[in-house]
């Protein structure tokens, strides 16, 4: 049974839903969070102080927003649906909340301003491309609700099979880690899944950007065909890392002389460790773009 806090943000929350007319989309992301004790964790988890510009990507009416505005100097709010837009526009202003930056656009197609932590109950739709596009940006700290499935892949061992390009992206740039496990009746609609909050802890680089972009490109060629052979793998996503044909990619590959190199190409990508496959990224980018 719900506590009296948590009753009354499920009930706030239907409330103002019933206010205006809307019906949730769980094809579109939209599980609201109703479990005040979980939204308070949430922010608690991001240490926010006046001090801090908050990021917050899919706000949906504010449950998070309101609350990240109160300990914030400022909150950045990206709403994609016009509509939701629209309700949080008018409850912040119910609210007297004016350290609010309200933007109704993508978050996948749109520059971020200026922000150093970040906070939010993603759209589970865009975890993917949303993370990936996190790591182009400078932060202190993230704290992000994800499902269960894909919270997993963000720490995936080597050989395992949560191992993806997730998790050797992140390798390089964050430390990971799971902070709370969040109960599929946390929200309405109750999704299939329970999610998972995790933290991104941003590392010092240990690569240039140029090399971490072919690192990238290369990640993104192989865990296209994660249980092939690293050769195989690159054969067959070869427009991902350069632009000669088929005949010549298998040319080049098999005139390679060096040992180490010769070895790795033999493997299957889940095999290898991030550092191999930067290794290997290195050595062929060149190869295959001269």
């Amino acid at each position: 049974m719900n506590s009296e806090g948590n009753e009354s943000l499920s009930k706030t929350t239907k409330s103002i839903l019933n206010k205006y007319g809307i019906c949730l989309n769980k094809n579109l992301g939209q599980n609201y969070l109703i479990d005040k004790n979980k939204r308070d964790q949430i922010i608690n988890f991001g240490n926010i102080t006046k001090e801090d510009i908050v990021l917050e990507i899919g706000t949906g009416i504010g449950t998070l927003t309101i609350e990240l505005a109160k300990k914030a100097k400022k909150v950045i709010a990206i709403e994609q649906d016009s509509n939701i837009f629209e309700i949080l526009e008018q409850r912040l202003k119910e609210e007297k909340i004016d350290n609010v930056e309200l933007i109704n656009e993508d978050a996948l197609k749109i520059e971020f301003p200026k922000f150093n932590k970040i906070v939010s109950n993603l759209p589970y739709q865009i975890s993917s491309p949303i993370t990936f596009k996190f790591l182009d940006y400078d932060f202190d700290l993230a704290v992000l609700m994800y499902q269960k499935e894909f919270a997993e892949r963000m720490n995936g061992e080597i050989g395992s099979k949560n191992y993806s390009r997730l998790s050797a992206m992140l390798y390089f740039k964050c430390d990971v880690k799971k902070l709370t496990d969040v109960s599929c009746e946390s929200f309405i609609p109750k999704p299939k899944v329970d999610s998972v909050v995790m933290s991104l802890t941003p590392k010092e680089s240990k690569l240039n950007p140029n090399d971490f972009n072919i690192y990238s490109k290369f990640c993104k060629a192989l865990f296209q065909h994660r249980n092939k052979k690293i050769r195989n793998a690159l054969i067959d996503s070869r427009h991902m890392v350069s632009n000669l044909d088929k005949k010549e990619i298998k040319k080049r590959l098999n005139d390679i002389e060096d040992e180490k190199l010769n070895d790795y190409l033999t493997k299957r990508v889940i095999a290898l460790t991030p550092e191999e496959i930067l290794f290997i990224s290195k050595e062929l980018n060149p190869l295959f773009n001269d």
